[in-house]
């Protein structure tokens, strides 16, 4: 698999979603949120690997841990060191940085940059720890449509959700790969050569020179190249579930392997949860058979539940979409 991925944190505590993201040449770290003692579960070498934190938002069970997480990287200079969160993410965070003493400062080099995601605007920021962190400098924005990454292989997409306040839903998206057909190929004339770096890439246009005959390169490209659609995996928590939102994430969701998704409300309990701006089993199997996702797992238990109803939470889910599951290493019955 080239996305790999793994919830943090246990039933009744605070989660985390970390992913992995293998692009042949190296593998991306993505994590998503920062509960309290999320960060336990990972190396101190893991933590130093991640390349990107995203905040859905910044309510405390979503961000109790980023100390643990600060403490390992703030000095990082070997790889960027990125945040991305709702709007406020900027203000927030430069509070975080700074709620520690600095005074030994004046030799460190690392920088932070955090992204706050608009509708169609992303705002950057950039923080130097040689400063303290006492500025927050403003670089450029940058609009987007959907995808607020691209990591050259996949790329990040985010849409605001409501939670009273934003609350971003993520989904990360392998980029389709592309394979040569042999019979076409041979059906050509043509034998494997370094030409085909060219013609995979998609980089390049015109044409190509092989073996002393001129190909047009966008021709080569639909007689050769079969295209296979990318892993994928969303990351849903703390919104409004209803059918609006649910006919919003259907097209966000689509074709997406993993959906790992809140399960905070038994269904029984739907009026609290509306209450809350939150979601019951009920209604995120709903989703997850709408969106037509392979899978859906649940996370985030609410704590009112005793573990004696995780099974028949699972048991509801379950009823309406049938590939639902707990993460593995929570080891509850059903």
């Amino acid at each position: 698999m080239s996305i790999r991925f793994q919830i943090l944190g246990r039933p009744e505590t605070d989660n985390a979603l970390l992913v992995q993201v293998d692009g042949g040449q190296g593998t991306d770290r993505l994590l998503f949120d920062c509960g309290d003692r999320c960060m336990d579960e990972l190396s101190y070498g893991e933590i130093q690997a991640i390349d990107h934190l995203f905040f859905s938002h910044f309510h405390m069970d979503h961000v109790s841990g980023f100390d643990n997480f600060f403490r390992c990287v703030f000095n990082r200079t070997n790889k960027p060191n990125r945040i991305w969160g709702p709007p406020g993410a900027a203000a927030i965070l430069q509070h975080r940085f700074q709620g520690f003493l600095w005074n030994w400062v004046d030799h460190m080099s690392s920088q932070w940059r955090v992204t706050e995601i608009h509708p169609d605007l992303l705002r950057h920021w950039r923080y130097e720890t040689s400063e303290a962190y006492a500025t927050a400098h403003a670089e450029p924005a940058t609009a987007y449509d959907v995808a607020c990454w691209d990591g050259g292989h996949y790329v990040v997409e985010a849409m605001a959700m409501d939670h009273r306040v934003p609350s971003m839903a993520y989904v990360v998206r392998e980029k389709p790969r592309y394979n040569v057909d042999p019979a076409n190929m041979a059906a050509l004339g043509l034998t494997p050569g370094s030409w085909l770096k060219a013609v995979k890439e998609g980089m390049q246009q015109g044409e190509l020179e092989i073996n002393g005959q001129r190909h047009d390169l966008a021709v080569l490209r639909q007689q050769l190249l079969t295209a296979v659609p990318g892993e994928s995996i969303a990351y849903l928590t703390d919104f409004l579930l209803d059918e609006q939102a649910i006919a919003r994430l259907v097209p966000f969701l689509s074709d997406v392997r993993w959906m790992v998704c809140e399960s905070q409300y038994r269904h029984v309990d739907a009026e609290l949860a509306h209450r809350n701006f939150h979601m019951t089993t009920t209604w995120t199997a709903k989703l997850a058979a709408a969106a037509q996702v392979d899978e859906l797992v649940l996370f985030h238990i609410s704590n009112r539940y005793p573990k004696t109803e995780w099974p028949a939470m699972l048991a509801e889910a379950r009823a309406i979409f049938p590939r639902t599951r707990f993460p593995e290493h929570w080891d509850i019955p059903g």
